[in-house]
């Protein structure tokens, strides 16, 4: 195993809300040298689902982005609390955003969506054996919902229609277990 070799001085807060925590690190980097380094703290893990039907095909949930200020087609996905159980969460955010139910889950992968700035961690999951219900939305949430075939939203993530990267990672993904 690699030793750390960066040596932390002091941690301090500098922003927190329910969501995420800003922290500034007084640091000895790996040179020897006194820095700074700064990092958001995710209080919850980030979950993805790739559902996909016996006909082979997925579906999209489609939002406005308020932090980068434009429209996004993404799979199913939100946040689960540290503490709580991933799959229950996983389930929870498909039904919510979906309606879907799932008689079967596989986790996919586990993926770090920006490891220089911060420590949120996600997972991917596929889900299969769905059976369609009624989208749970939370009140801060104006979705569209897309079922299309998985090879076209394959085509989205390669033509750049879908950028977040835990979509683009968990699709491509699944895409290589379906062998697309």
């Amino acid at each position: 195993m690699i030793e750390n070799p960066w040596k932390t001085q002091s941690v301090r807060t500098v922003y927190e809300n329910p969501w995420i925590r800003v922290e500034h690190h007084d640091i000895i980097n790996p040179a020897g040298k006194e820095g700074v380094y700064g990092k958001v703290h995710f209080k919850n893990r980030a979950l993805a689902i790739i559902p996909i039907d016996q006909n082979g095909f997925t579906w999209l949930v489609g939002q406005y982005r308020y932090t980068p200020d434009e429209y996004s087609w993404e799979v199913p996905m939100g946040g689960g609390p540290i503490g709580l159980d991933l799959l229950e969460s996983a389930k929870r955010e498909l039904k919510e955003e979906t309606g879907l139910t799932a008689g079967k889950w596989t986790e996919i992968m586990k993926i770090h969506t920006s490891n220089s700035v911060t420590d949120e961690v996600g997972f991917v999951y596929m889900a299969e054996e769905l059976t369609e219900g009624e989208t749970e939305f939370e009140e801060t949430e104006i979705i569209q919902v897309k079922k299309l075939p998985f090879k076209e939203a394959l085509d989205w993530v390669m033509e750049g229609k879908i950028t977040d990267s835990i979509s683009v990672a968990g699709i491509l993904k699944a895409a290589r277990i379906l062998g697309y």
